[in-house]
Protein backbone atom coordinates (compact mmCIF):
# COMPACT_ATOMS: atom_id res chain seq x y z
CA UNK A 1 0.00 0.00 0.00
CA UNK A 2 1.11 3.79 -0.74
CA UNK A 3 -0.20 6.72 0.39
CA UNK A 4 -0.04 10.52 0.24
CA UNK A 5 -2.11 13.16 2.00
CA UNK A 6 -5.94 13.25 2.55
CA UNK A 7 -7.64 14.33 -1.00
CA UNK A 8 -11.25 14.10 -1.59
CA UNK A 9 -11.06 15.70 -5.02
CA UNK A 10 -8.55 13.39 -6.40
CA UNK A 11 -9.07 10.59 -9.22
CA UNK A 12 -9.97 7.31 -8.31
CA UNK A 13 -10.63 3.89 -9.53
CA UNK A 14 -11.36 0.71 -8.26
CA UNK A 15 -10.77 -2.79 -10.47
CA UNK A 16 -11.86 -6.29 -9.46
CA UNK A 17 -9.88 -9.40 -10.54
CA UNK A 18 -12.00 -10.31 -13.19
CA UNK A 19 -11.34 -6.81 -15.12
CA UNK A 20 -14.49 -4.68 -14.46
CA UNK A 21 -13.65 -1.25 -13.00
CA UNK A 22 -15.40 1.78 -11.53
CA UNK A 23 -14.45 5.31 -11.35
CA UNK A 24 -15.18 7.54 -8.74
CA UNK A 25 -13.34 9.91 -6.47
CA UNK A 26 -10.69 9.49 -3.58
CA UNK A 27 -12.06 9.11 -0.18
CA UNK A 28 -9.54 9.04 2.36
CA UNK A 29 -6.20 8.57 1.94
CA UNK A 30 -5.17 9.38 -1.66
CA UNK A 31 -2.78 5.96 -2.98
CA UNK A 32 -3.16 2.08 -3.53
CA UNK A 33 -4.54 -0.74 -1.54
CA UNK A 34 -5.71 -4.38 -2.46
CA UNK A 35 -7.64 -6.91 -0.73
CA UNK A 36 -10.91 -9.03 -0.99
CA UNK A 37 -13.87 -7.57 -2.10
CA UNK A 38 -16.63 -7.93 -0.03
CA UNK A 39 -19.65 -6.07 0.84
CA UNK A 40 -21.57 -5.15 4.10
CA UNK A 41 -25.75 -4.54 4.30
CA UNK A 42 -26.04 -2.58 7.46
CA UNK A 43 -27.19 0.78 7.45
CA UNK A 44 -25.67 2.06 10.48
CA UNK A 45 -22.23 0.46 12.68
CA UNK A 46 -19.38 1.60 10.35
CA UNK A 47 -17.47 2.66 12.73
CA UNK A 48 -17.43 -0.93 14.42
CA UNK A 49 -16.75 -2.39 10.67
CA UNK A 50 -14.09 -0.43 10.50
CA UNK A 51 -12.35 -1.50 13.70
CA UNK A 52 -13.30 -5.32 13.62
CA UNK A 53 -10.17 -7.21 13.28
CA UNK A 54 -12.06 -9.83 11.59
CA UNK A 55 -11.86 -7.54 8.11
CA UNK A 56 -7.95 -7.40 8.08
CA UNK A 57 -7.36 -7.68 4.60
CA UNK A 58 -10.67 -6.99 3.27
CA UNK A 59 -11.75 -3.98 0.99
CA UNK A 60 -15.86 -3.40 2.31
CA UNK A 61 -18.06 -1.94 -0.02
CA UNK A 62 -21.00 -0.46 1.99
CA UNK A 63 -24.90 -1.00 0.22
CA UNK A 64 -26.22 1.63 2.33
CA UNK A 65 -25.84 5.23 -0.45
CA UNK A 66 -25.07 7.23 2.70
CA UNK A 67 -22.29 6.93 4.74
CA UNK A 68 -20.33 9.30 7.35
CA UNK A 69 -23.58 10.86 8.88
CA UNK A 70 -22.38 10.32 12.23
CA UNK A 71 -18.67 11.05 11.64
CA UNK A 72 -15.74 9.17 14.03
CA UNK A 73 -15.59 9.26 18.11
CA UNK A 74 -12.96 7.73 20.77
CA UNK A 75 -16.12 5.24 22.20
CA UNK A 76 -17.14 3.39 19.76
CA UNK A 77 -14.47 1.15 18.31
CA UNK A 78 -13.70 -2.12 18.64
CA UNK A 79 -9.67 -1.93 18.72
CA UNK A 80 -7.42 0.35 18.87
CA UNK A 81 -6.61 0.78 14.91
CA UNK A 82 -9.12 0.49 11.72
CA UNK A 83 -8.57 -2.91 9.84
CA UNK A 84 -10.07 -3.01 6.50
CA UNK A 85 -7.46 -2.44 3.54
CA UNK A 86 -10.17 -0.22 1.92
CA UNK A 87 -13.69 1.56 1.71
CA UNK A 88 -16.14 2.05 -1.05
CA UNK A 89 -18.96 3.95 -0.43
CA UNK A 90 -21.41 5.87 -2.54
CA UNK A 91 -22.52 8.95 -1.22
CA UNK A 92 -19.85 10.69 1.76
CA UNK A 93 -21.39 12.87 4.30
CA UNK A 94 -20.38 16.31 3.42
CA UNK A 95 -20.79 16.95 7.20
CA UNK A 96 -20.76 14.63 10.21
CA UNK A 97 -24.19 15.40 12.31
CA UNK A 98 -24.33 13.90 15.58
CA UNK A 99 -24.13 15.30 18.96
CA UNK A 100 -20.85 12.22 19.98
CA UNK A 101 -19.01 12.97 16.70
CA UNK A 102 -15.62 13.95 17.06
CA UNK A 103 -13.98 14.35 13.35
CA UNK A 104 -15.42 13.31 9.55
CA UNK A 105 -15.30 9.48 8.70
CA UNK A 106 -12.85 11.04 5.67
CA UNK A 107 -10.70 12.24 8.37
CA UNK A 108 -10.22 9.20 10.23
CA UNK A 109 -9.43 6.92 7.14
CA UNK A 110 -6.86 9.65 5.78
CA UNK A 111 -5.35 9.79 9.37
CA UNK A 112 -5.33 6.12 9.72
CA UNK A 113 -3.85 5.51 5.73
CA UNK A 114 -7.10 3.66 4.44
CA UNK A 115 -7.53 4.35 1.04
CA UNK A 116 -11.13 4.53 -0.16
CA UNK A 117 -13.16 5.43 -3.07
CA UNK A 118 -16.20 7.50 -3.30
CA UNK A 119 -18.70 8.22 -6.12
CA UNK A 120 -19.09 4.44 -6.63
CA UNK A 121 -22.46 2.87 -8.05
CA UNK A 122 -22.56 0.61 -5.54
CA UNK A 123 -25.44 -1.10 -6.01
CA UNK A 124 -23.95 -2.46 -9.63
CA UNK A 125 -20.60 -3.06 -7.32
CA UNK A 126 -23.02 -5.28 -4.97
CA UNK A 127 -24.85 -7.02 -7.72
CA UNK A 128 -21.55 -7.82 -9.12
CA UNK A 129 -19.97 -9.56 -6.34
CA UNK A 130 -23.41 -11.80 -5.66
CA UNK A 131 -23.36 -13.22 -9.42
CA UNK A 132 -19.17 -13.54 -9.40
CA UNK A 133 -18.40 -13.89 -6.00
CA UNK A 134 -15.89 -11.90 -3.58
CA UNK A 135 -12.94 -11.33 -5.38
CA UNK A 136 -9.55 -9.71 -4.96
CA UNK A 137 -9.67 -5.80 -5.64
CA UNK A 138 -7.19 -3.10 -6.16
CA UNK A 139 -8.12 0.73 -5.11
CA UNK A 140 -5.91 3.38 -6.86
CA UNK A 141 -6.22 6.90 -6.60
CA UNK A 142 -3.82 10.51 -7.39
CA UNK A 143 -3.54 12.61 -10.34
CA UNK A 144 -1.16 10.08 -12.37
CA UNK A 145 -3.41 6.19 -12.34
CA UNK A 146 -1.98 3.91 -15.10
CA UNK A 147 -4.01 2.28 -17.67
CA UNK A 148 -6.86 -0.17 -16.32
CA UNK A 149 -5.26 -3.35 -17.81
CA UNK A 150 -1.59 -2.49 -15.80
CA UNK A 151 -3.84 -1.98 -12.82
CA UNK A 152 -5.28 -5.47 -13.12
CA UNK A 153 -2.56 -7.02 -13.56
CA UNK A 154 -1.07 -5.92 -9.83
CA UNK A 155 -5.15 -6.73 -8.35
CA UNK A 156 -4.08 -10.57 -10.13
CA UNK A 157 -0.37 -10.79 -8.04
CA UNK A 158 -2.30 -9.48 -4.64
CA UNK A 159 -2.84 -12.78 -2.09
CA UNK A 160 -6.18 -14.62 -2.29
CA UNK A 161 -8.10 -14.99 0.95
CA UNK A 162 -8.05 -18.70 0.08
CA UNK A 163 -5.56 -20.19 2.47
CA UNK A 164 -4.38 -16.92 4.11
CA UNK A 165 -3.48 -17.11 7.84
CA UNK A 166 -4.24 -14.55 9.28
CA UNK A 167 -5.23 -14.45 13.23
CA UNK A 168 -1.86 -13.91 14.37
CA UNK A 169 -1.52 -10.98 12.69
CA UNK A 170 -4.31 -8.69 14.24
CA UNK A 171 -4.41 -10.75 17.98
CA UNK A 172 -2.67 -9.61 20.67
CA UNK A 173 0.52 -9.87 21.21
CA UNK A 174 0.67 -9.86 25.07
CA UNK A 175 -2.29 -11.03 27.73
CA UNK A 176 -4.34 -8.94 29.64
CA UNK A 177 -7.11 -8.92 32.10
CA UNK A 178 -10.76 -7.30 31.32
CA UNK A 179 -11.94 -7.56 35.16
CA UNK A 180 -15.31 -7.63 36.29
CA UNK A 181 -17.79 -5.46 36.80
CA UNK A 182 -19.22 -5.78 39.77
CA UNK A 183 -18.87 -9.21 42.12
CA UNK A 184 -16.44 -11.65 40.36
CA UNK A 185 -18.38 -14.82 39.96
CA UNK A 186 -16.33 -16.36 36.88
CA UNK A 187 -13.15 -16.89 35.21
CA UNK A 188 -12.61 -17.00 31.19
CA UNK A 189 -9.47 -17.65 29.31
CA UNK A 190 -10.63 -15.78 25.84
CA UNK A 191 -8.28 -17.04 23.25
CA UNK A 192 -7.42 -13.51 20.95
CA UNK A 193 -7.89 -14.54 17.11
CA UNK A 194 -9.12 -10.93 16.42
CA UNK A 195 -11.55 -10.52 19.35
CA UNK A 196 -13.41 -7.48 19.43
CA UNK A 197 -13.41 -5.00 22.35
CA UNK A 198 -17.19 -5.39 23.30
CA UNK A 199 -16.92 -9.40 23.66
CA UNK A 200 -14.79 -9.09 26.83
CA UNK A 201 -16.98 -6.42 28.08
CA UNK A 202 -20.37 -8.69 27.51
CA UNK A 203 -18.53 -11.07 29.69
CA UNK A 204 -17.68 -8.72 32.21
CA UNK A 205 -21.26 -7.40 32.37
CA UNK A 206 -22.29 -11.33 33.85
CA UNK A 207 -19.69 -10.78 36.45
CA UNK A 208 -16.64 -12.72 34.43
CA UNK A 209 -13.21 -12.04 34.61
CA UNK A 210 -11.63 -11.98 31.17
CA UNK A 211 -8.20 -12.92 30.56
CA UNK A 212 -7.26 -12.21 26.93
CA UNK A 213 -4.77 -14.27 25.39
CA UNK A 214 -2.72 -14.27 22.35
CA UNK A 215 -3.57 -16.78 19.11
CA UNK A 216 -0.71 -18.40 19.99
CA UNK A 217 -1.35 -19.58 23.38
CA UNK A 218 -0.89 -23.03 24.58
CA UNK A 219 -2.64 -25.38 26.61
CA UNK A 220 -0.45 -24.94 29.38
CA UNK A 221 -0.85 -21.15 29.52
CA UNK A 222 -4.86 -21.21 29.10
CA UNK A 223 -4.99 -23.44 32.38
CA UNK A 224 -2.38 -21.55 34.16
CA UNK A 225 -5.39 -18.62 34.78
CA UNK A 226 -7.55 -21.63 36.29
CA UNK A 227 -10.66 -21.16 33.78
CA UNK A 228 -14.25 -22.02 34.48
CA UNK A 229 -14.75 -21.56 31.10
CA UNK A 230 -12.85 -21.46 27.33
CA UNK A 231 -14.05 -18.57 24.39
CA UNK A 232 -12.57 -18.71 21.00
CA UNK A 233 -12.96 -15.17 19.86
CA UNK A 234 -14.12 -14.22 16.05
CA UNK A 235 -10.94 -13.63 13.41
CA UNK A 236 -9.76 -13.07 9.91
CA UNK A 237 -8.79 -15.43 7.69
CA UNK A 238 -9.10 -19.61 6.22
CA UNK A 239 -10.43 -21.72 8.70
CA UNK A 240 -8.79 -24.34 7.58
CA UNK A 241 -4.88 -22.97 8.12
CA UNK A 242 -6.06 -22.25 11.55
CA UNK A 243 -4.21 -25.57 12.88
CA UNK A 244 -3.25 -24.22 16.24
CA UNK A 245 -6.19 -22.84 17.51
CA UNK A 246 -7.96 -26.68 16.56
CA UNK A 247 -5.62 -28.57 18.21
CA UNK A 248 -6.06 -25.94 21.21
CA UNK A 249 -9.47 -26.20 21.37
CA UNK A 250 -9.67 -30.13 20.96
CA UNK A 251 -7.40 -30.17 24.52
CA UNK A 252 -10.04 -27.71 26.20
CA UNK A 253 -12.55 -30.36 24.98
CA UNK A 254 -10.66 -33.27 26.28
CA UNK A 255 -10.78 -31.67 29.28
CA UNK A 256 -14.61 -30.95 29.32
CA UNK A 257 -14.46 -27.29 30.40
CA UNK A 258 -17.63 -24.59 29.51
CA UNK A 259 -16.68 -23.55 25.52
CA UNK A 260 -17.69 -21.11 23.49
CA UNK A 261 -17.04 -19.71 20.51
CA UNK A 262 -18.50 -16.96 18.28
CA UNK A 263 -17.86 -16.75 14.33
CA UNK A 264 -14.06 -17.92 13.63
CA UNK A 265 -14.21 -19.64 16.62
CA UNK A 266 -17.43 -21.79 15.23
CA UNK A 267 -15.05 -22.48 12.49
CA UNK A 268 -12.49 -23.63 14.56
CA UNK A 269 -15.03 -26.11 16.78
CA UNK A 270 -16.16 -27.84 13.35
CA UNK A 271 -13.11 -28.45 12.89
CA UNK A 272 -11.85 -29.91 16.17
CA UNK A 273 -15.16 -31.81 15.94
CA UNK A 274 -13.75 -33.12 12.29
CA UNK A 275 -16.36 -31.13 10.05
CA UNK A 276 -14.60 -29.67 7.06
CA UNK A 277 -15.10 -25.67 6.31
CA UNK A 278 -15.46 -24.20 2.89
CA UNK A 279 -15.30 -20.70 1.34
CA UNK A 280 -18.90 -19.17 0.91
CA UNK A 281 -19.44 -17.42 -2.30
CA UNK A 282 -19.79 -14.16 -1.52
CA UNK A 283 -20.52 -14.13 2.99
CA UNK A 284 -22.34 -12.79 5.16
CA UNK A 285 -21.56 -9.58 6.16
CA UNK A 286 -23.90 -6.68 7.54
CA UNK A 287 -26.32 -6.52 10.94
CA UNK A 288 -29.72 -7.50 9.60
CA UNK A 289 -29.06 -11.28 9.04
CA UNK A 290 -31.84 -13.80 10.01
CA UNK A 291 -30.61 -16.92 12.20
CA UNK A 292 -33.04 -19.23 13.98
CA UNK A 293 -31.88 -20.77 16.73
CA UNK A 294 -33.03 -24.00 16.74
CA UNK A 295 -33.13 -25.39 19.85
CA UNK A 296 -35.92 -22.44 20.10
CA UNK A 297 -37.17 -22.24 17.53
CA UNK A 298 -36.96 -18.52 17.67
CA UNK A 299 -35.72 -15.84 14.68
CA UNK A 300 -33.29 -13.58 15.72
CA UNK A 301 -31.84 -10.43 13.59
CA UNK A 302 -28.04 -11.18 13.83
CA UNK A 303 -24.50 -9.55 12.65
CA UNK A 304 -22.51 -11.05 10.67
CA UNK A 305 -18.88 -11.36 8.99
CA UNK A 306 -17.86 -14.47 7.71
CA UNK A 307 -16.40 -15.22 4.13
CA UNK A 308 -16.33 -19.18 5.29
CA UNK A 309 -18.44 -21.97 7.05
CA UNK A 310 -18.69 -25.09 8.45
CA UNK A 311 -19.91 -28.35 6.72
CA UNK A 312 -21.88 -30.20 8.66
CA UNK A 313 -25.13 -31.82 8.23
CA UNK A 314 -28.43 -30.08 9.24
CA UNK A 315 -30.75 -32.53 9.58
CA UNK A 316 -29.54 -35.18 11.99
CA UNK A 317 -27.30 -35.22 14.93
CA UNK A 318 -23.39 -36.55 14.47
CA UNK A 319 -21.26 -39.11 16.33
CA UNK A 320 -17.92 -37.10 16.94
CA UNK A 321 -14.54 -37.98 19.11
CA UNK A 322 -16.01 -35.92 21.92
CA UNK A 323 -19.74 -37.43 21.92
CA UNK A 324 -22.72 -36.48 19.65
CA UNK A 325 -23.07 -33.01 18.02
CA UNK A 326 -25.73 -31.40 16.11
CA UNK A 327 -26.30 -27.58 14.13
CA UNK A 328 -28.14 -25.27 16.93
CA UNK A 329 -28.29 -22.36 14.50
CA UNK A 330 -28.78 -21.93 10.83
CA UNK A 331 -29.25 -18.86 8.27
CA UNK A 332 -32.90 -18.26 6.73
CA UNK A 333 -31.52 -16.82 3.85
CA UNK A 334 -29.39 -20.39 2.75
CA UNK A 335 -29.35 -22.74 5.25
CA UNK A 336 -25.61 -22.02 6.42
CA UNK A 337 -24.89 -23.62 9.64
CA UNK A 338 -24.74 -21.04 12.02
CA UNK A 339 -24.14 -22.32 15.92
CA UNK A 340 -22.95 -25.90 16.80
CA UNK A 341 -23.37 -27.77 20.25
CA UNK A 342 -22.22 -30.80 21.64
CA UNK A 343 -24.97 -32.75 23.47
CA UNK A 344 -22.50 -34.96 26.02
CA UNK A 345 -19.74 -32.28 26.64
CA UNK A 346 -20.49 -28.27 27.50
CA UNK A 347 -19.64 -26.80 24.55
CA UNK A 348 -21.15 -24.62 21.94
CA UNK A 349 -20.46 -21.59 19.21
CA UNK A 350 -22.25 -19.87 16.68
CA UNK A 351 -20.98 -18.35 13.29
CA UNK A 352 -22.47 -14.73 14.12
CA UNK A 353 -21.77 -11.64 16.74
CA UNK A 354 -23.60 -11.57 19.68
CA UNK A 355 -21.30 -8.95 21.02
CA UNK A 356 -23.79 -6.77 19.11
CA UNK A 357 -21.44 -4.01 18.33
CA UNK A 358 -22.63 -2.63 16.54
CA UNK A 359 -26.10 -4.32 15.63
CA UNK A 360 -29.32 -5.79 16.91
CA UNK A 361 -29.54 -7.19 20.44
CA UNK A 362 -31.25 -10.58 19.48
CA UNK A 363 -28.57 -12.92 20.38
CA UNK A 364 -27.20 -11.42 23.88
CA UNK A 365 -28.76 -14.05 25.94
CA UNK A 366 -25.83 -16.66 23.84
CA UNK A 367 -23.19 -15.08 26.87
CA UNK A 368 -26.18 -16.24 29.39
CA UNK A 369 -26.11 -19.57 28.12
CA UNK A 370 -22.24 -20.26 28.62
CA UNK A 371 -22.63 -18.81 32.72
CA UNK A 372 -24.88 -21.18 32.42
CA UNK A 373 -22.90 -24.00 31.66
CA UNK A 374 -20.48 -22.99 33.68
CA UNK A 375 -22.71 -22.92 36.87
CA UNK A 376 -23.37 -26.29 35.57
CA UNK A 377 -20.13 -27.17 35.89
CA UNK A 378 -19.40 -25.69 39.21
CA UNK A 379 -22.26 -27.72 40.94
Amino acid sequence: MTLSTRGAQAPAVLVLEDGRAFRGRAYGAVGETFGEAVFSTGMTGYQETLTDPSYHRQVVVMTAPHVGNTGVNDEDPESGRIWVSGYVVRDPARKPSNWRSQRSLDEELAAQGVVGISGVDTRALTRHLRERGAMRVGIFSGNAIPDEGTLLARVRQAPEMTGADLSAEVATKEAYVVPAIGTKKFTVAAIDLGIKGMTPHRMAERGIEVHVLPATATLEEVYAVRPDGVFFSNGPGDPSTADHPVALMRGVLTRSTPLFGICFGNQILGRALGFGTYKLKYGHRGINQPVQDRTTGKVEVTAHNHGFAVDAPLDQVSDTEFGRAEVSHVCLNDQVVEGLQLLDRPAFSVQYHPEAAAGPHDAAYLFDRFVSLMEGQRA
